[in-house]
C-alpha cells in the first residue's frame, strides 16, 4: 500500500533545541490526520518540513511516494497548503488570485477557468468572483486559502490552523467545507488550537509533546480509555476532572461528595491532559 503522507524519524534541532526527536507516522489515502500538541510541541516544524520550508536534520518524508530529497518537484505537485496567516495578495480579485496561483503550477489557460468556476462554486464565492481581497470578510479569506490550495487538484491538503480567529459560526461552516474536501477524495493534514475541530473532523490524530508523539488513535477510542462521563469540580482554585464510564457511576459519586460539581461527556482534551498533563495551546 502507498501511505499518502509517511514520516520516519523526524528529526530537527536548532541549536540546542529538539524540536523533533525522532517522528514517526503514516497518513492513508483520503483520511482526515489531525496534529494536535501544546505551543513549542513541534507541529508548526515539522508541516515546515512537509511543505519544504525547513530541511529536517534526519528521517525520511513521503508524499503519495515521492521523497522532496530526490524528487522536489513531483513531491511539491502532490500537496496544497492553507497557511495560519492568510497570505493573499489583497489589492488583487478572488480570481486573480486563484489565475497567478494556477500559472505558477504550470496550469493551462481554459483548465483554471474551469477548475476556479467549480471551486468557487465549491466554496460558495462564485458571486464573489470579482470583489477585492481586502472587501472580504475573514471567513471567506479562509475558503478561499482553500481553494488556492485546492487549484492544482493536489493528492493532500495541508491545513495549518485553519479557522484560527473565526468566530464559532464561521468556523463551523469551515469545518464543512473540509469534510467536503474529504468526500472529494483528498488527504487531509490538519493542526489545530481548537480541540473540538480535530474531534469532529479528524479520523485519526497524533498528540505531540516536546517532539515526541505521545500516542495516536481514532478519536473515539482516545476518549473511551478514560471514560464516558467527566465531573468537573473547583479544588483549591483549581478544575478537577474526574472520569467514569457510566453516568450512573459519576452521580453516585457526587451524591457522596460535597461541592459544585458539573457533569458532561468526556471529550478529547480530557484524553490530551490524561496522555501529557498539558493542555493543547
Amino acid at each position: 500500500m502507498t501511505y499518502m503522507i509517511e514520516v520516519a524519524n523526524l528529526q530537527k534541532k536548532f541549536n540546542s533545541h529538539t524540536a523533533l526527536a525522532g517522528v514517526s507516522f503514516r497518513v492513508e489515502p483520503g483520511e482526515i490526520y489531525s496534529y494536535l500538541g501544546p505551543n513549542g510541541a513541534g507541529k508548526t516544524t515539522t508541516i515546515r518540513i512537509l511543505t519544504g520550508l525547513t530541511r529536517s536534520d534526519d528521517g525520511i518524508a513521503r508524499l503519495n511516494g515521492y521523497s522532496i530529497n530526490d524528487n522536489p518537484l513531483e513531491y511539491k505537485a502532490q500537496f496544497g497548503l492553507v497557511p495560519q496567516h492568510t497570505n493573499l495578495d489583497a489589492d488583487l480579485s478572488v480570481q486573480e488570485n486563484l489565475v497567478i496561483h494556477g500559472w505558477l503550477y504550470g496550469m493551462a489557460r481554459q483548465e483554471i477557468k474551469l477548475r476556479i468556476d467549480e471551486l468557487l462554486d465549491y466554496i460558495g464565492l462564485i458571486d464573489r468572483r470579482k470583489t477585492l481581497v481586502k472587501r472580504l470578510s475573514g471567513g471567506q479569506k479562509r475558503r478561499l486559502l482553500i481553494a488556492r490550495a485546492l487549484l492544482h487538484r493536489p493528492k493532500v491538503l495541508f491545513l495549518d490552523e485553519p479557522s484560527v480567529g473565526l468566530d464559532p459560526a464561521i468556523r463551523r461552516s469551515l469545518w464543512g467545507v473540509i469534510k467536503k474536501v474529504k468526500g472529494e477524495g483528498a488527504t487531509v493534514f490538519l493542526t489545530t488550537h481548537y480541540i473540538e475541530e480535530a474531534e469532529f473532523l479528524a479520523d485519526r490524530v497524533a498528540f505531540l509533546d516536546a517532539g515526541s508523539i505521545v500516542t495516536e488513535d481514532k478519536p473515539a477510542h482516545l476518549m473511551s480509555q478514560i471514560g464516558e462521563w467527566a465531573i468537573d469540580t473547583l479544588q483549591s482554585k483549581h478544575i478537577r476532572s474526574f472520569y467514569f464510564q457510566t453516568r450512573l457511576e459519576a452521580e453516585k459519586w457526587a451524591s457522596v461528595h460535597e461541592g459544585e460539581f458539573t457533569l458532561r461527556r468526556v471529550n478529547l482534551e480530557d484524553a490530551f491532559l490524561a496522555k501529557t498533563g498539558k493542555k493543547v495551546g
